[in-house]
């Protein structure tokens, strides 16, 4: 199973789009994860059209409308996996031991709210956020993750994109 994870989007901001690569990989997928900031309720529909399933936490920025439609946090099943999701995951320090507190079933708990991505492992769960792919702010690029899914295994991949 292949899933394409993506935070941040704050879309629309005046021209700014996904990147067509974004799209493509979203577009692959088997399952569309957003970690919030989604924003605007068109901008949902618009995931939604590309085809996979999508599931989506909402964010502090998002408007009142998709707040009341999307859960502050999830745990979503995707080949054998629990991946938890939340947008805000707190202060930096102790971020990967109390995202494991707060979703212990989990194989892999998905963030965003930073910008920043991550790749990384506390204990056994994997601790990731994607970046943004159309809001890069403090980090080198324009990102998003890959997550190969295979016999129980999660196998990340981060990927810069191009807008």
């Amino acid at each position: 199973m292949n899933v394409a994870v993506i935070s941040d989007t704050h879309l629309p901001r005046g021209a700014r789009r996904l990147p067509g690569d974004c799209v493509e990989r979203l577009r692959a997928a088997d399952l569309i994860l957003h970690a919030g900031d989604v924003v605007a309720l068109e901008v949902l529909e618009a995931l939604q059209a590309i085809g996979p399933p999508v599931h989506a936490v909402h964010g502090n920025m998002d408007e009142p409308e998709l707040r009341q439609r999307l859960p502050r946090t999830a745990v979503v099943e995707a080949g054998g996996c629990r991946i938890g999701m939340t947008h805000d995951p707190g202060p930096r320090e102790g971020r990967g031991e109390r995202l494991t507190r707060r979703f212990p079933e989990c194989d892999a708990v998905v963030y965003g709210h930073t910008h920043l991505p991550e790749v990384a492992r506390e204990g056994s769960t994997w601790i990731l956020n994607p970046g943004s792919p159309t809001e890069r702010r403090r980090a080198p690029s324009h990102t998003m993750l890959l997550l190969e899914i295979e016999d129980g295994e999660i196998r990340p991949e981060l990927v810069a994109v191009h807008p």
